[in-house]
């Protein structure tokens, strides 16, 4: 008996002619393959993460001294011209940002969505405003970018 006939001797042979292993390796699934984060992806996260935490402070730093009293020293305050509700609503924006920067960090399309809305709303405001410079062509470099990595979300 030939080596090729003692490792068919686990093969049986069905009725229609072909034949079945009894022994087979366990089914092959694919396993989800994760795009790697784009550098300016994760550039972009940093610096939205970053003034979402100054947004925060400065809410946070005005509420305090409104509501408490004057604990705060007022060189401290970030933005000493708003009142209690633009405090507040400083503060939200602030925290969104930081749910927006920790999704893009983490590759979710709807936060790449969202800033590019919130890209193409600042370019087009520069743009209707008048104020071509080289932060309103940021934005469009910027806007252009996250477009081109799309790809890289799911």
């Amino acid at each position: 008996m030939s080596s090729s006939n003692a490792s068919a001797s686990s093969a049986v042979a069905s009725p229609a002619g072909t034949v079945e292993y009894d022994h087979l390796p366990p089914r092959w699934e694919p396993t989800p393959v994760r795009p790697r984060l784009p550098i300016g992806v994760a550039i972009v996260a940093v610096l939205l993460a970053l003034l979402a935490i100054v947004l925060v402070l400065a809410g946070i730093l005005f509420l305090i001294n409104t509501i408490v009293g004057n604990v705060v020293p007022p060189v401290f305050e970030l933005v000493p011209t708003i009142d209690l509700l633009g405090a507040a609503i400083l503060s939200v924006l602030g925290v969104a940002l930081l749910v927006i920067a920790t999704a893009l960090w983490r590759q979710e399309t709807w936060a790449l969505w969202t800033t590019i809305v919130l890209v193409f709303a600042t370019t087009a405001y520069l743009f209707f405003t008048g104020s071509i410079t080289v932060l309103f062509l940021l934005f469009v470099i910027l806007f252009v970018y996250l477009l081109a990595v799309r790809r890289y979300f799911y």
